[in-house]
């Protein structure tokens, strides 16, 4: 009598691997393409360059805006920019090419494989000439830290890191949401539109939205408890700079959890959208 055939082992895939593959093929391409990833970094020195010519003239007229001094001011910018760096060096190009694998149906080939089908679209392309704000970025914020006088410690840099790791979070949840409507519209590029309009409010501190009577009070409190786009990138920025918590210390509570709900309904609207998918052979 033979013996009984052992039961297989599930396959499991190694996600960090799959990734790390994802990034040398961003890499390889890039390197292949040398003068479109020049092109790309001087033109992303370029924008960063005339945001910054842009508030050394607000300054060269105003000490302070509201609270922040210049110093503290281009550390906000910095984490700014940290954060919107990584999210489109991670996920941009990947969920704008969503609608596109949508309409061809190549979004088969992504669900047949055995793997998640969001880790699989939301990873598979690295933009790498991302890098060149991130350094800027960490350069801008080293100087901030500096003409600021704070001082800086391990668990500064932890907090500010994970708080940094949160915002990301929570614009890949929006950003992965919105991708998902492309299932039912067929091209969403409309939600992209309303995606860079809706984050450019990010772009200055959420305090600065307060001086603006009652309907800046409302504008200010939809954006940072509602939807938290100015919450996620000022907490971080005020935390590190050592400046006080608006209105307080709980926002560095709300931040994570607002993130984690955000992150949990976007992944239930993907896997929504994915039920209702029609392949290209149907």
């Amino acid at each position: 009598m033979s013996a009984p055939t052992p039961p297989r082992t599930p396959f499991r895939p190694h996600y960090w691997r799959v990734w790390l593959m994802f990034l040398k093929v961003s890499l390889s391409r890039e390197m292949i393409f040398r003068w479109n990833f020049l092109i790309e970094v001087v033109t992303t020195c370029f924008w960063i360059s005339a945001q910054l010519l842009l508030f050394q003239i607000i300054f060269s007229h105003v000490s302070k805006i509201r609270d922040w001094s210049q110093p503290e001011y281009y550390g906000f910018m910095a984490t700014g920019m940290l954060i919107n760096a990584f999210v489109e060096m991670l996920f941009m190009p990947n969920c704008a090419n969503l609608s596109e694998q949508i309409r061809t149906g190549n979004l088969d080939f992504a669900i047949v494989k055995p793997i998640d089908t969001q880790f699989l679209v939301s990873f598979q392309t690295v933009d790498m000439s991302l890098l060149a704000q991130i350094a800027v970025s960490l350069g801008l914020l080293a100087y901030s830290v500096t003409q600021s006088h704070v001082t800086v410690t391990l668990g500064s840099v932890a907090m500010y890191a994970f708080l940094v790791v949160v915002a990301v979070g929570f614009f890949y949840g929006m950003m992965i949401a919105l991708a998902s409507a492309a299932v039912f519209m067929g091209r969403n590029q409309g939600l992209y539109d309303f995606w860079f309009y809706v984050t450019s409010f990010a772009r200055y501190p959420g305090d600065m939205y307060r001086q603006g009577g009652l309907a800046g009070e409302i504008f200010w409190f939809g954006f940072s408890f509602v939807i938290p786009i100015l919450l996620v990138v000022t907490v971080p920025s005020r935390l590190f700079l050592q400046k006080s918590l608006t209105p307080n210390v709980w926002v560095v509570v709300i931040a994570p959890v607002m993130t984690a709900l955000c992150l949990w309904a976007s992944r239930k609207i993907f896997l929504w959208s994915l039920s209702h998918y029609r392949s290209a052979s149907s």
